[in-house]
């Protein structure tokens, strides 16, 4: 990375962002949500589901999309063990890092 003027800032405030991130997991850790049968079984199937082989070199974008991939399947792995299944909906602790991921996502 080139180290122009504005990037130096850019990395400076990375780390604010950062320090600002380890006070709130100290002070939430996990949140409690609601999600419908059909997104929270998908979620399942994605921490299930075998990805063989490697990865050839990826764009951005591709790399963006393996990405919210691997942090779908992380909240199949968090519904699995701690999910807790009413009626249509399951409700489970989502670690504050994956529940801001897919408010990311949704975006």
């Amino acid at each position: 990375m080139v180290d122009h003027e504005e990037y130096v800032r850019y990395r400076d405030d990375s780390k604010v962002l950062a320090a600002i991130g380890e006070h709130v997991d100290a002070q939430v850790g996990r949140v409690t949500v609601r999600l419908p049968r059909a997104v929270a079984e998908a979620a399942v199937n994605a921490w299930e589901r075998d990805e063989t082989g490697g990865h050839a070199p990826e764009a951005h974008e591709e790399y963006a999309l393996r990405d919210q991939a691997a942090e779908l399947a992380l909240i199949g792995l968090a519904i699995s063990q701690r999910g807790r299944w009413e009626s249509e909906e399951v409700v489970v602790d989502l670690d504050v890092a994956s529940a801001g991921a897919a408010l990311r996502a949704s975006q």
